[in-house]
């Protein structure tokens, strides 16, 4: 009897699942009879998987020679472990700041240049600045502001400044750097649990806490000048970290060239933007609950000045004023091209909704002609004082945002 090659293809597949059930169940009984009860499916077929946690430590001998002797449960993670890369340096080989020390704008002023970009946050009334030329050398700060425990973090490779709540479940984490790298994307650690951490994700990849999410807080990434201007009691991370770094230096000059390579990136290229065109995200959620990711090209933003957009029934602005400089063009940051600073926020101010635009070298809303800062601050005009509600955003390079968020919408201007 003669079989088509489907026909060959069904009987043979059907023929080994035969034979699998068969040696699955034979197993089982040989268990039973020597009372063994440690023979699994997951043994005769593979790692299991619960709700999206992998179940086997799988690791390739490269990573298990870059993570020799670390205390974190490989058997539980939600990646593959051949997207981990070994960044160059070790665990904590670029340190964390784990106990910063403040100083005055005005101090800060003798070393750190008006146009220089700083992570601006404020919670509770309490506003700090963590100047890029000293992030650039730790990427990480663990801190507490307004009584709220956070790890302020910037990944150079991927242009990503992020703020998380760095408590989870009752408990406070520290953070640090484990040296790994997934999608060119810094990949964190806890020194409770030594799980690891994707930065621009806030998910735990790999360990005790895997599939847990960190809490963004809102932040903006702004110039020296903007974050006086706006927060003249603020405070300034100071240089006294208790390392000797070149602090002001770009150890990354020309990495933000467009048409660059992304480093030790081998994910997938989205080609709907260019590799390192920078991008200002955001990430709603939607009527059912799923989420919606929204990319705004620099290109179309720092144009603009002011794009009015609705997302997932959110009306939201997003802002961008010129005067900061890049942390990863020239070799002194101070001297880099002038990239900007932008912020997110929700549009209606008390039930009423408001539209923007750029005037000059201003930002002013149709409704009332105030004039606003880019911290969302009204600084002149019948709303002067008043500020708007601040959406958690991020500014990154094209390249990593999309390799974790594939499905993002690219905003095109109308």
């Amino acid at each position: 009897m003669r079989f088509p090659f489907r026909g060959w293809y069904l009987l043979i597949a059907l023929g080994a699942a035969v034979l699998l059930v068969a040696a699955v169940t034979g197993s089982m009984n040989a268990a039973d009879d020597r009372g063994d009860t440690d023979v699994s499916l997951e043994s005769l077929l593979g790692p299991e998987v619960n709700d999206g946690i992998l179940t086997e430590d799988d690791r390739p001998s490269r990573l298990r020679s870059a993570t020799r002797g670390w205390n974190t449960n490989w058997n539980r993670h939600t990646i593959d472990y051949d997207e981990l890369l070994s960044g160059g340096p070790p665990r904590d080989g670029i340190p964390s700041i784990d106990a910063p020390v403040f100083v005055s704008p005005e101090d800060a002023s003798e070393w750190l240049a008006g146009n220089e970009p700083v992570i601006a946050l404020e919670i509770g009334g309490e506003a700090r600045a963590y100047p890029l030329q000293i992030l650039t050398w730790h990427e990480i700060a663990n801190d507490v502001v307004g009584g709220v425990p956070v790890a302020v973090t910037f990944c150079p490779l991927c242009n990503s400044a992020i703020v998380f709540d760095r408590s989870l479940n009752g408990e406070v984490y520290e953070f640090g750097t484990s040296g790994l790298l997934r999608n060119s994307d810094l990949v964190m650690y806890d020194r409770t649990t030594e799980s690891l951490w994707q930065q621009l994700t806030g998910e735990s990849i790999i360990g005790d806490l895997a599939g847990e999410r960190l809490a963004f807080l809102p932040s903006s990434l702004v110039s020296f000048d903007d974050f006086q201007d706006a927060f003249p009691d603020g405070v300034v991370l100071s240089r006294d970290t208790g390392f000797n770094r070149n602090y002001g230096r770009n150890p990354y000059a020309g990495y933000d060239t467009i048409g660059q390579s992304p480093f030790l990136f081998d994910g997938p290229m989205d080609d709907r933007l260019q590799a390192m065109e920078r991008v200002v995200t955001v990430q709603l959620a939607g009527a059912t609950g799923e989420i919606i990711d929204v990319a705004y090209p620099l290109s179309l933003l720092s144009e603009a000045g002011a794009i009015n957009d609705t997302r997932a029934g959110q009306d939201l602005v997003v802002l961008h004023a010129g005067g900061t400089s890049s942390a990863l063009g020239a070799s002194v940051i101070a001297e880099a091209e002038d990239v900007g600073a932008t912020g997110v926020f929700d549009a209606v101010l008390e039930g009423r909704k408001l539209t923007f635009q750029r005037d000059g070298d201003q930002i002013v809303d149709d409704e009332t002609g105030s004039t606003w800062n880019v911290l969302g601050q009204a600084v002149d005009g019948p709303l002067a004082d008043q500020r708007l509600t601040p959406i958690v955003h991020g500014d990154h390079f094209w390249f990593a945002w999309a390799a974790f968020k594939p499905d993002t919408i690219v905003y095109q201007s109308q």
